[in-house]
């Protein structure tokens, strides 16, 4: 069926998820390229080694290195998933949450400051627990419950020491009070495929950080909140975060756009990789994807 489409598939290093994509390409008689994204090179005048290509899926570890080669293949006229403009938004969560806001899709209250002094003015006005979180940045890391003035000066002082110009836009989002767990769905195109609790005693609640996954029925508001916000970014194949708010309902807090899947995929049963490639292979054909 898809014999005579090549595409590929840029990566950092081959994790699980990978090995299932490959195999789903495989199962699909799919030609396909694996291209180490540490090894690439992008050359406008030498555009046709990748218009070979049908579609890119970009599945690079590095935000940076897999928005510039999106950026650079996007430029060359070569489909790709996701779309570069995608991988720019969902990659930075202020852009994120004024997408989302922008679409009208609920979410936590959050606050932009450009120095530590404003920042703390932003936290006293919002009131303690705050969240800080680094505008890029995954898997949870650098991201801090304050408790206290005393506590939002020392983390403040760290990052403004650290020096580099993100460190200096301070992100702060209300702290939600949620059940011991968070709900991580995946979309495809318009449709939410699965979902999982991500339940820890910890306030994050990341399997990356020792989350325990269960499967999360994909209820009609379920799906409804994570295709808009899905539709908010640009579309594509993501992840969709979510907060049970007590008294708001659901509240998307972060939108991934090369989201892991190695707990889901087992856990729930349904063909993640296949679906992925799926879509790959609708764009890579041309045909009108749901965005």
């Amino acid at each position: 069926m898809s014999a005579s489409l090549r595409v590929a598939v840029l990566c950092s290093r081959v994790r699980v998820e990978e090995k299932y994509i490959f195999q789903a390409l495989e199962k699909r008689s799919v030609a396909y390229d694996h291209i180490d994204d540490r090894l690439a090179t992008f050359d406008m005048d030498n555009a046709a080694v990748w218009q070979k290509y049908a579609a890119v899926l970009e599945r690079s570890i590095s935000f940076t290195s897999g928005l510039y080669a999106l950026r650079m293949l996007n430029a060359m006229g070569i489909p790709t998933v996701n779309t570069a403009e995608v991988a720019a938004t969902c990659g930075d969560k202020l852009l994120t949450s004024l997408a989302l806001a922008k679409a009208g899709v609920p979410q936590p209250r959050f606050v932009t400051a450009l120095s530590g002094e404003s920042a703390l003015q932003a936290m006293e006005e919002m009131g303690y627990p705050v969240v800080l979180k680094p505008v890029i940045g995954s898997w949870g890391r650098m991201v801090t419950k304050l408790n206290d003035r005393d506590a939002a000066e020392a983390v403040i002082e760290h990052r403004e020491t650290l020096g580099g110009p993100l460190h200096n836009v301070f992100y702060i989002q209300e702290y939600i009070e949620k059940p011991g767990r968070d709900i991580r769905a995946f979309v495809v195109g318009d449709q939410t495929i699965t979902a999982i609790y991500r339940k820890s005693p910890h306030w994050i609640t990341n399997t990356a950080r020792g989350g325990k996954g269960e499967v999360c029925p994909v209820t009609p508001e379920l799906n409804e909140i994570c295709t808009r916000a899905a539709q908010a970014v640009g579309g594509g194949v993501l992840a969709i975060d979510l907060f049970e708010d007590p008294q708001r309902g659901l509240l998307v807090n972060e939108v991934n756009h090369t989201m892991e899947f190695h707990t889901t995929y087992p856990l729930t049963g349904v063909d993640i990789p296949g679906y992925i490639v799926d879509y790959l292979l609708a764009v890579a054909r041309g045909e009108k994807v749901p965005q």
